[in-house]
């Protein structure tokens, strides 16, 4: 009796053995993901981890439908022919390769998350379209983490040997044969197409990786509920841009944020240089000179020659990047444009027409350059270098000596910031420059000579970090005695954070903490204002230093004539806008407010006060304002004043 159930119902068993295997193996990624970045989720409780690893299944249920409907179709379609071993071989290896494809993504995902802040979707694909040493890297990462390599054999083996065939023996009986097979299609077909959804009924809508939020209690916890192969999936050929409507007029929505930034009658322009200075990776919680209280006073930082030049520059107590990613600081940084829902110039909005610092002073006859040390086309960052005013860019092969190559990304530091600098001496004035940095950048190397001079610290990124100060230092010394050098505003920051070990900088607010220099040879700009700043801000106040007098437009603030207290940042994170204005830092879903927090003073963001701050509210109508204004002016192409102009 046991034996003939077994044979009838073989097939479906083997079937749930075989999605019980890969769902085991899609729980273990999750708990190495959790164990490789712990932390970076400081506030984690059982409870919560609890209720994340619910939501994970939910998620998990959907990428393993989606990944094997085929596998499962072809297991059990109802067509005795098909019991052939061939066939049986060919599903089977459908399955193992689909799965471990699935099951590398989610390893790979748990290293990389420490550099993006996120869950992989889709976008990375255009972010390294164009990159050639990724097997170098990944070759790195599989040395540096070869441990992961053994999980990902040990489950692939796992895999291999306990994966069950359905059973041959109702090949001869053909009747029970169909009858099994198409009861269990019928079966598992809508199980497949709820999973695929996360959940059951027609009033359930398809779960995205927005849907990760109500599990967790920090939008960065988002992450542990997701899985990698879901978050691809999902936001494949997506439309990155939709255009809420929480304002039917425009005239109130204008009135409460415009982009539009219009000059005042008594401006009266200057020409001078200005020197754009965005180094890779360097986080606010590497410079000593910013952070004054860090280890009770006693902290003293990486970057000898920065802490010295702050002395001397205006800076901010709260400054934030727009987004993780170095695909991100450009367009922040040169346009003004902070990154939404995914990477701006990996969206179609990037064909736009855009306006930028280049761009805007080239209608003063400026000469305008950018310099990247990695393979021209590198990141994307050439054609958007030109399509913001840049059209002379200098990389890998303008530099044209690949002795002073690291082997990795780029030029070294030292060098081709020693190249940058000469390069400039050629330049007719007045003249804006930009380069991108690249040395403080995994797999964290530095020159031979170097490795004596800067050791192995406490994080790997920290002797970078050392390094790429001393060839700022190098920089500056090299370009203070030349003509142009009185005449030039330089502005220095950097594209993200990166490696942290102060919980500060773990936290929601502080992974997008880094630094935003201004400084004037003559002493002009000098102080540390308490207010916040972001990169977006860096646009409207180099043109509003310069006393540029023609309207464009821009996200970010003017810092030398926008009131401290009107003064705010904005970024996403985990599918979550951050709104920092004041002294709170406003989470909202896009529907609805998940969180406010006391930033400045409840560092930790330990205590939500939603619904006990008397500026949730306005907070709330500006930010609404802010994020339909930039998705009407991405889905129309009215990024430029002459756009706006000729719209209105």
């Amino acid at each position: 009796m046991i034996d003939r159930f077994k044979t009838i119902f073989w097939t479906p068993i083997a079937l749930s053995i075989n999605m019980l295997l890969v769902y085991i193996c899609y729980g273990l990624c999750r708990l190495i993901f959790v164990c490789e970045n712990l932390s970076y989720f400081p506030d984690l409780t059982w409870n919560g981890l609890f209720e994340m690893w619910r939501g994970g299944m939910v998620f998990d249920t959907s990428a393993i439908m989606y990944t094997n409907v085929l596998f499962i179709v072809l297991f059990l379609f109802p067509l005795h022919y098909k019991e052939h071993p061939v066939y049986q071989s060919v599903v089977k290896y459908i399955y193992l390769v689909v799965n471990l494809i699935a099951i590398a993504m989610n390893l790979m995902d748990s290293v990389y998350f420490q550099y993006s802040g996120r869950r992989t979707t889709a976008s990375v694909f255009g972010q390294f379209a164009n990159e050639d040493n990724l097997a170098n890297i990944f070759g790195i990462e599989m040395l540096s983490h070869w441990y992961l390599v053994l999980v990902f054999l040990f489950m692939a083996f796992g895999l291999f040997k306990l994966y069950r065939k359905p059973d041959t023996a109702l090949k001869g009986q053909l009747n029970a044969y169909y009858i099994i097979n198409i009861i269990s299609l019928l079966i598992v077909a809508p199980l497949v197409i709820f999973g695929m959804r996360g959940g059951i009924g027609r009033d359930v809508r398809p779960i995205t990786l927005s849907n990760a939020n109500q599990y967790v209690a920090k939008p960065s916890e988002a992450a542990i509920v997701l899985n990698t192969p879901f978050s691809i999936l999902r936001t494949i050929g997506k439309k990155t841009f939709v255009v809420p409507h929480y304002f039917e007029n425009e005239n109130q929505m204008e009135a409460i944020y415009t982009p539009l930034h219009l000059p005042t009658d008594s401006i009266a322009f200057r020409s001078k240089n200005v020197v754009l200075l965005i180094v890779e990776s360097f986080g606010k919680e590497y410079i000593g000179a910013l952070n004054p209280t860090l280890e009770d006073g006693n902290y003293k930082g990486y970057t000898p020659f920065l802490d010295s030049l702050i002395n001397h520059s205006l800076t901010y107590e709260y400054t934030f990047a727009n987004g993780q990613q170095s695909i991100d600081g450009l367009p922040s940084v040169l346009s003004s444009i902070p990154r939404f829902i995914e990477p701006f110039f990996l969206t179609p909005a990037a064909l736009n027409q855009l306006s930028g610092i280049g761009s805007e002073l080239q209608k003063k006859g400026y000469h305008t350059a950018f310099f990247h040390g990695a393979r021209n086309g590198s990141m994307g960052f050439q054609a958007y270098a030109r399509a913001v005013g840049y059209p002379n860019y200098y990389g890998r092969e303008d530099y044209n000596n690949e002795a002073d190559f690291d082997g990795n990304w780029a030029i070294w530091d030292e060098e081709f910031l020693q190249y940058y600098a000469r390069k400039m001496n050629e330049f007719p004035q007045p003249f804006t420059t930009g380069i991108f940095t690249a040395s403080s950048h995994h797999p964290f190397a530095i020159p031979e000579r170097y490795k004596e001079v800067y050791p192995e610290e406490s994080l790997p990124i920290h002797k970078c970090v050392r390094y790429t100060d001393h060839a700022l230092r190098l920089f500056f010394e090299s370009v203070k005695n030349q003509p142009w050098y009185d005449n030039t505003l330089f502005v220095i920051t950097a594209d993200h954070p990166n490696q942290s070990n102060h919980p500060e900088y773990h936290t929601d607010a502080g992974r997008y903490a880094v630094p935003i220099i201004f400084y004037t040879p003559n002493g002009d700009l000098k102080g540390r204002e308490q207010s916040i700043a972001q990169q977006a801000d860096i646009m409207p106040t180099v043109l509003g230093y310069l006393g540029f007098d023609e309207p464009y437009i821009a996200f970010g603030n003017n810092l030398l004539n926008t009131p401290i207290e009107k003064r705010f940042a904005v970024n996403h994170n985990n599918g979550i806008y951050q709104f920092f204005k004041g002294d709170y830092m406003l989470q909202f879903d896009g529907n609805n407010v998940v969180a406010v927090y006391d930033f400045k003073n409840d560092k930790l963001l330990k205590n939500n006060l939603i619904g006990q701050v008397d500026e949730q509210e306005d907070m709330v109508l500006q930010l609404k304002a802010i994020i339909q204004q930039y998705m009407q002016r991405m889905t129309t192409d009215n990024m430029t004043f002459e756009k706006d102009r000729s719209e209105k």
